[in-house]
């Protein structure tokens, strides 16, 4: 059964954070810079919420006021749900699909040791049925034969 460690492993381990006092306008930016969906909010080292370009579009919806004149705290979603190393593949999907959630923090204990996206999860599993499918297309080419059995 496919691990969130081993997602982890495969994906490696660049993340971006921020702090919760940042101005919006400069997670955007780091947000675009970086090509990521999320950012991991850390305050006094701990995992304090996640910011997400859902929370951003909310925002910028609802708000009269630009995105410069807001800090990331405003908007972040400080209780993510978030899932352990040892977690299944297919807990992790259950979780983001019941929960809506495209990032996972991926916490061992109090150590944050990554962040699981929609399509991380959606690489692994085609990843995982590709390799399934060449393991039973090799056995089936390896198939005795009726004829050497009965030699």
């Amino acid at each position: 059964m496919l691990k969130v460690s081993e997602i982890l492993r495969v994906k490696g381990n660049i993340l971006y954070t921020a702090s919760p006092d940042m101005p919006i306008d400069k997670a955007i930016e780091i947000m675009s810079e970086q090509d990521v969906g999320s950012l991991v909010i850390m305050e006094h080292g701990q995992l304090v919420g996640m910011l997400t370009f859902r929370e951003l579009i909310r925002h910028l919806h609802s708000s009269k006021r630009g995105a410069e004149q807001s800090t990331v705290r405003a908007i972040m979603d400080d209780a993510p749900v978030s899932v352990t190393p040892n977690t299944s593949a297919d807990e992790v999907q259950r979780l983001m699909l019941d929960k809506h959630a495209r990032y996972m923090p991926v916490m061992d204990g109090p150590t944050l040791m990554g962040v699981i996206s929609f399509y991380d999860m959606a690489r692994a599993i085609v990843e995982a049925q590709e390799f399934e499918n060449r393991m039973l297309k090799a056995y089936i080419r390896d198939w005795p034969s009726d004829q050497e059995g009965a030699a």
